[in-house]
Parts: C-alpha cells; sequence; structure tokens
C-alpha cells in the first residue's frame, strides 16, 4: 500500500540527508566542517525540491497540493541549524509535520458520535461517479452502522443505471436490511424521501441513500443532485471516490463539493493503491475529511481513516 509515493518519500530524505553529495554546496560544507550542524540555503536543496515535486505529482498528487507541501518544506529545511548526526532524522520529522498539517482539518467527524447525538433518522447521500464502488460502500457503511448498533434502511436513489436497483437489493439482502426502491427511471428524490418517510415510520436511526453515477460535468444531472438535497435536506452528504483514479477522483471531488457540497469522503480500493497521492490532495483541495476507506471486497473491509496511521504508511 502507498509503495510507490513510499519510495519517492524515502530518495527525498535520502538526498537531503547527503550532506557529503555533490548537491551540496562548497560554501555549506565548508561551514559545517567548523561545527557539529548544518544550514542548508536555497541553492543546497532548490534541485532536491524542484525533483521532489515531480515524484509527487507522478504519484497523483495534485500540483496544487504539490505547491503546498514544497512551500511548507521549503520553510522547514532552509536556514536551520541541524545537527548532521541527525538531518535524516530532521527532515522525516518536517515532513511528517508537513502531511499531518494538511491532513488536519478544523472539522473533523466522528460519524458514530455524531449519529448518536442527532436526530433520527439521521440522513446520509451519497455521490459518485459509475465506477467508484458507491454502492458496494453503502453496503459496507451499513455493515459498519449496524455493528455500531444502529438500525438502517436503505434507498435505491440511483434509478438511472442498469441493474442499480438489483445490486442494492441483492446488498440488503445479505445483510437483512430493507431497501427503498421504485421502478428504475423512476423520481430519484421521491425514493429518498419515502426512505426517510419509512425510517420516521418505524424509528430507524439511519437512512442511507444511492444516487445516480454522475460526471461532474453534466450540468442537468448536477441539477437533479441539488434537487435530492433540496427536498430531502441530508444531514451527511459523503463524496466516495477510487483512489486508483488518482487526480481524476480529486477533481470529482472538488467539482462535487463546488456544486453541491460535500461533507466528507470515503476513498474505495485504498488496499490496491501503490501511489497514495489522492487522499492528499482530495484533503488538501476540498478541505473535507476522509472517514472511511475501502480495503477489500468483503463488507467488513471499511475502516476507519486515520491521519496518523497514513502518515505513518508513507514515511515508512
Amino acid at each position: 500500500m502507498f509503495n510507490l509515493l513510499k519510495e519517492k518519500f524515502r530518495g527525498f530524505i535520502g538526498r537531503v540527508a547527503g550532506v557529503d553529495s555533490e548537491e551540496i554546496t562548497t560554501g555549506t560544507k565548508i561551514k559545517g566542517m567548523f561545527s557539529r550542524s548544518i544550514m542548508l540555503s536555497e541553492r543546497d536543496i532548490d534541485n532536491i525540491l524542484h525533483d521532489f515535486q515531480i515524484d509527487l505529482i507522478e504519484n497523483d498528487v495534485a500540483f496544487q497540493t504539490s505547491e503546498v507541501i514544497i512551500e511548507k518544506l521549503r520553510g522547514e529545511l532552509l536556514n536551520r541549524d541541524i545537527e548532521k548526526n541527525n538531518i535524516g532524522k530532521f527532515v522525516r520529522d518536517s515532513l511528517r509535520g508537513v502531511l499531518s498539517d494538511i491532513l488536519n482539518l478544523e472539522k473533523e467527524i466522528d460519524i458514530i458520535k455524531t449519529i448518536q447525538e442527532s436526530k433520527k433518522p439521521f440522513k446520509v447521500i451519497f455521490f459518485g461517479i459509475n465506477g467508484s464502488g458507491k454502492t458496494t460502500t453503502i453496503a459496507k457503511f451499513a455493515n459498519y452502522l449496524m455493528k455500531n448498533n444502529f438500525s438502517v434502511v436503505l434507498a435505491a436513489g440511483d434509478t438511472f443505471r442498469a441493474g442499480a436497483i438489483e445490486q442494492i437489493t441483492k446488498h440488503a439482502d445479505s445483510l437483512n436490511i430493507k431497501v427503498i426502491s421504485h421502478q428504475k427511471g423512476g423520481d430519484s428524490t421521491a425514493v429518498i424521501y419515502d426512505a426517510i418517510e419509512h425510517a420516521i415510520a418505524r424509528n430507524i436511526d439511519v437512512v442511507l441513500a444511492d444516487t445516480a453515477g454522475r460526471m461532474q460535468t453534466n450540468v442537468n444531472l448536477m441539477d437533479e443532485m441539488k434537487k435530492i438535497c433540496r427536498i430531502n435536506k441530508p444531514d451527511l452528504r459523503i463524496f466516495v471516490g477510487d483512489a486508483l483514479t488518482g487526480n481524476d477522483a480529486v477533481d470529482q471531488a472538488e467539482k462535487f463539493n463546488k456544486e453541491i457540497g460535500i461533507d466528507a469522503v470515503i476513498l474505495t480500493k485504498m488496499d490496491s493503491d501503490a501511489k497514495g497521492g489522492c487522499a492528499l490532495s482530495i484533503t488538501d483541495i476540498t478541505k473535507k475529511p476522509i472517514i472511511l476507506m475501502g480495503t477489500g471486497q468483503g463488507y467488513d473491509d471499511l475502516k476507519e481513516f486515520n491521519r496518523e496511521w497514513f502518515v505513518d504508511r508513507i514515511l515508512g
């Protein structure tokens, strides 16, 4: 997991820590000869930072996010007295601080606590394009909630894609939960509304609503998503993105956030993601937290996203 990005971070640390390498200027080396510490200059690390930014971009870190990382690193590394015997640790700690800062948002979401403290039914609507694993993620999310003692009903709001109603119904049957559906081609807003009414009548804790996979560039279909939210007033709007699509997922999340407004992100296929840059970019650009991540095909393969865990995985 994230092996490619991990290699690039290790390479960056090694290059900066190599104070005897040809990349460190003669002036810096001479000054370091008479001290236990070394002070890196712009000339010492400019090429290293440039190459590192390219590495980041090639590993699914959006250009905008790569700029943020590089500038923060520049501020951490330049004109600091660094013990020569601990340069590697200093660089690693600097990277850890930069990455943690990007992932540390003012508004974090503890989904279990949020539902416990909210009026019932708690309404969650999922957005994302076809192929992102949205419907399967909804089933995993339902399983996750039931294991935390919440009752759940599903809404088959994707009335557009062939087989979508059958897919979510199959998941519901496997999990032994109710799904509210209409005929194919029906009004998605009405389906979700009926699911909410069903939850109210039966005192069900949470409504999880599927929606049709929309390309973020389709204005008419985005307007339909806005209508769903306007009528049904969800408590949480979750964007589901495929981590393997890299910057495409970032672009999708940014557009959905701009047009509809999302509250949180779930990234699927994180177990297969060799790069890892998508998670950094989505958080940085949308300023919305990643709350869960898909790590396999089973219903239990949905894990809480932990900032410290993610940074540890990248830095090794």
